[in-house]
């Protein structure tokens, strides 16, 4: 892709402006990317924007929003070279912990056998 800003993660204040024709090329563009953190469609028209939405790879999209948005009961996290898993919400406890069961005899137990 000739647009090296829009190839790379910039956590920073700045907006690529990439000039397309049809709603199909939109997507091929963003999809044309290692990364997939967070983006956004804006539409005249929800439906259309919700349909584009699905199509985009990333693990946020917000449709007619920003693309900063993080919620302690959603799941924050991207695809491809953007991350691996979530946080927030329930998926971090998954993600984040392992289970291990941990038993403590306080007194002497007695067995059926010597």
């Amino acid at each position: 892709m000739r647009w090296a800003a829009a190839q790379n993660e910039v956590f920073a204040p700045i907006a690529i402006l990439i000039p397309v024709d049809t709603v199909e090329e939109a997507i091929e563009v963003a999809n044309g990317t290692p990364f997939g953190l967070s983006g956004a469609v804006f539409s005249g028209s929800l439906e259309r924007g919700i349909n584009v939405a699905r199509k985009v790879k990333t693990g946020m999209i917000h449709v007619n929003g920003q693309t900063i948005n993080v919620e302690p009961n959603v799941p924050f996290g991207g695809e491809e070279f953007s991350g691996l898993g979530r946080y927030c919400g329930e998926w971090a406890i998954e993600e984040h912990t392992t289970v291990k069961w941990i038993s403590v005899q306080n007194q002497p137990r007695s067995y059926p056998f010597s």
